[in-house]
């Protein structure tokens, strides 16, 4: 990271409320989400703790070299992965037949989602030049979870028009690709870094 110790001092404090506030909603979401029966609302219920390990590393990789901030952001893309994982497992369980999750509990625990997600993406954004493919990691995260969460929002309007438990299967399928391509574009950024540590300890690139 590019910066003072004292930007790193309160990147850090940032990064640690924000892995607080998803850690403590994720306890929420989870627990609504298995009472409603909806495969999108656990799947994002697990996204929170991918947020909140996400988070957690920025604090810890701080101040780091290129080359382990590198290493360290491949570890992540890894991690965003998970949560696709999950709510490929629940799809697969549930395509012979899907049932309707109860969508007023699934909405309200998505407007909670929609308020800590976009509380962290807006503490993030200041900071998306400072941290590398660790802080793009964080706020691609929390950005990408504020559109999840609308999504499914839509999805359970859908539930109540159709009466069909389709519309949280096809969400799940929208939440892996998304991570897909969020796993993705921290790749990269991790390997621009993997490039820079190699430029400058005057390694061949490659």
């Amino acid at each position: 990271m590019t910066g003072t110790a004292d930007d790193r001092a309160r990147l850090r404090r940032v990064v640690l409320v924000v892995a607080g506030l998803n850690l403590a909603y994720f306890v929420v979401e989870a627990a609504v989400a298995l009472a409603a029966g909806s495969v999108a609302l656990l799947a994002d219920s697990v996204d929170f703790l991918e947020d909140t390990s996400i988070n957690l590393l920025v604090a810890l990789a701080l101040g780091w070299p290129l080359a382990r901030r590198a290493v360290a952001g491949k570890a992540m893309a890894a991690v965003i992965l998970v949560p696709a994982l999950v709510a490929g497992w629940q799809a697969v369980q549930r395509v012979g037949d899907p049932v309707a999750p109860d969508a007023g509990p699934v909405v309200l625990a998505s407007l909670g989602a929609v308020v800590v997600n976009g509380v962290s993406a807006w503490l993030l954004l200041s900071w998306r030049s400072h941290g590398g493919s660790l802080s793009r990691a964080a706020l691609l995260s929390a950005r990408n979870d504020v559109l999840v969460n609308l999504a499914i929002i839509a999805m359970a309007a859908l539930t109540v028009a159709t009466g069909s438990g389709v519309p949280d299967l096809v969400l799940g399928c929208a939440i892996i690709a998304l991570a897909l391509h969020a796993a993705h574009e921290v790749w990269e950024a991790s390997e621009v870094e993997r490039l820079d540590a190699s430029a400058l300890a005057g390694e061949p690139i490659g």
